[in-house]
């Protein structure tokens, strides 16, 4: 059962979503260095998203279904903010390096509005847990694993955007 919940989630971290997609731009505009605080957001926000959720935070959100569109709300609000900077950057590559990267706490307080961490993790809990005494146990494995899996998955985009900047040179 371990090894089909690693390989759940070295296939879930790896693949594109809005993590990897931000990763990847990290990179891109600010280099390895200055995106490993963005990395280490995702890769310890998420666990700790899951952990919430798996000891009780489901039942929050069941008793109050507004908590929840009022987190999806600020997840659209978030990702609308985030591609008007993206698309308002009219001096290039220059001046995006004048900006500052994605931090630790902002990637880590995205997982709460990022629907793939939600997928992925309201699945892991499901298939991979039981109800039963070790029910603490489990989520604390799991949460362990992602960490683990999710620091060289998701540091692959990072790598790769850090990649592309030699090919995607300044306007002149």
């Amino acid at each position: 059962m371990f090894v089909s919940f690693v390989l759940f989630g070295v296939i879930a971290a790896i693949t594109p979503g809005p993590n990897n997609v931000m990763l990847t731009t990290t990179g891109l505009n600010f280099g390895v260095r200055r995106g490993v605080p963005h990395l280490l957001g995702i890769c310890i926000g998420f666990p700790v998203m899951l952990a919430l959720i798996g000891l009780g935070f489901g039942t929050l959100f069941q008793l109050y279904p507004i908590l929840h569109e009022v987190i999806k709300v600020i997840g659209i609000i978030y990702l609308l903010y985030l591609a008007w900077k993206i698309a308002s950057t009219r001096g290039g590559v220059s001046e995006i390096r004048q900006s500052k990267p994605i931090n630790f706490w902002q990637a880590a307080a995205f997982q709460w509005v990022n629907p793939k961490a939600w997928i992925m993790g309201s699945s892991a809990l499901a298939a991979y847990t039981s109800l039963d005494d070790n029910f603490f146990i489990q989520v604390s494995i799991i949460c362990l694993t992602f960490i683990v899996i999710t620091i060289p998955c998701a540091g692959v985009w990072l790598v790769f955007g850090a990649g592309l900047q030699r090919y995607l040179k300044e306007p002149k």
